[in-house]
């Protein structure tokens, strides 16, 4: 013999039934903490930014990015 139940319910009812913690609270802190240091970052790719930090290394920055883009371009080959 086979029974087959069908229960409608919402998540949060399911998390209550079973009873899981609410981490709502949580998971929006996170969330938030994420977006902005997202932002954040973003702001390290502004053209700008990424130029003003090459400088402040001289050539050497830009000789070892060159570098980097000759080794990836060639497969991974240093030559």
């Amino acid at each position: 013999m086979k029974f087959t139940i069908n229960v409608e319910c919402t998540p949060e009812e399911a998390r209550r039934f079973v009873g899981l913690p609410d981490v709502t609270p949580l998971n929006e802190m996170l969330v938030s903490e994420m977006t902005d240091r997202a932002k954040e970052n973003l702001k390290l790719l502004a053209p700008d930014a990424i130029m003003r930090s090459w400088m402040a290394y001289g050539g050497q920055a830009q000789d070892a990015f060159m570098k980097l883009m000759g080794t990836t371009a060639g497969g991974g080959r240093s030559e």
